[in-house]
């Protein structure tokens, strides 16, 4: 028996240099000002997923909502064994929160048809609510597992689970399908195969496709088209039209949640004592933590 697993999976901006400077108005990020990286729980659950369809045998699909560039971050999927990519990309789903996130993301899941399992990484580090994977959960209205470190067997319509909690783990069984949320440390993302960078390297979206066509007469979209999907190099591409969604539940119009400011922290340093690597020294050292409350 073979399963079919979708993972959930986002290009953020790199945090390590977000400031105030970067917001725009709407208290949305200007992603355009930020190098885009890979979320990096989300590679975690697409190596747990493969790792799954490896073991178990299957199909692997890497899902991802964000503006045309986010194509780069499929093609990485496909370069570490991604079977199948596809992007959902429309303007009106620019500014989403988690709400509206979920519902797209959902209504996209539910056009890709039948699957066993749907992986994504425990949080977003531009966002930190780990509040799409549970979401999207509950629209789906299927059980979930938070927190998942290993996968220890599926068994036909049934998979045992161990998640991380506080102070150790347990062991869980759920029916399939179910959505799994992965923790950074469940599994060490496997690096591109150069033999799938050289097969996959000019997979292309509808959007690259029509910008190859710009400007050159000799070339035309649908025929341009047909050719990329018999090579399989064609990257399918959701929009609003595509998944027939509720326009006033997509983007800004559908998320109540609104950034009201970010602040660049700059921690500086203080006054500061040497401790000497002796037996007063550390005396010294205890004394003080006592006075400052941090012992006793």
């Amino acid at each position: 028996m073979s399963y079919r697993s979708i993972v959930l999976v986002k290009q953020v901006p790199d945090t390590a240099n977000i400031s105030g400077q970067v917001m725009k108005p709407d208290g949305t990020v200007n992603r355009a000002m930020l190098p885009a990286i890979f979320n990096p729980e989300d590679k975690v659950a697409l190596e747990l997923a493969l790792q799954t369809r490896d073991k178990f045998g299957g199909e692997v699909i890497a899902l991802t909502m964000g503006p045309p560039k986010a194509s780069e971050l499929l093609r990485e999927c496909l370069y570490m064994g991604a079977d199948k990519v596809i992007l959902i990309s429309d303007r009106k789903f620019a500014g989403a929160d988690t709400l509206a996130t979920s519902y797209v993301l959902s209504e996209a899941i539910k056009k890709i048809g039948s699957f066993d399992m749907i992986f994504a990484g425990r949080q977003a580090i531009d966002g930190d609510t780990a509040q799409v994977g549970p979401q999207t959960a509950e629209k789906l209205e299927l059980p979930q597992v938070t927190y998942t470190e290993k996968i220890v067997d599926i068994n036909k319509n049934k998979i045992t689970i161990r998640r991380r909690i506080d102070g150790g783990h347990e062991v869980l069984e759920s029916p399939l399908p179910l959505l799994i949320t992965v923790i950074k440390d469940a599994a060490i993302p496997r690096p591109f195969r150069a033999t799938r960078v050289m097969a996959y390297k000019n997979a292309r979206s509808l959007v690259e496709l029509e910008k190859m066509v710009e400007g050159n007469s000799l070339l035309y979209i649908e025929d341009l088209k047909d050719e990329y999907i018999a090579k399989s190099l064609f990257i399918e591409t959701l929009t609003m039209d595509e998944l027939s969604v509720e326009a006033e539940r997509c983007g800004l119009q559908g998320s109540p949640t609104k950034v009201y400011k970010i602040d660049s922290v700059v921690l500086g340093g203080g006054k500061h004592i040497k401790i000497e690597p002796t037996k007063e020294g550390l005396g010294q050292l205890v004394d003080k933590l006592m006075v400052d409350h941090i012992f006793g």
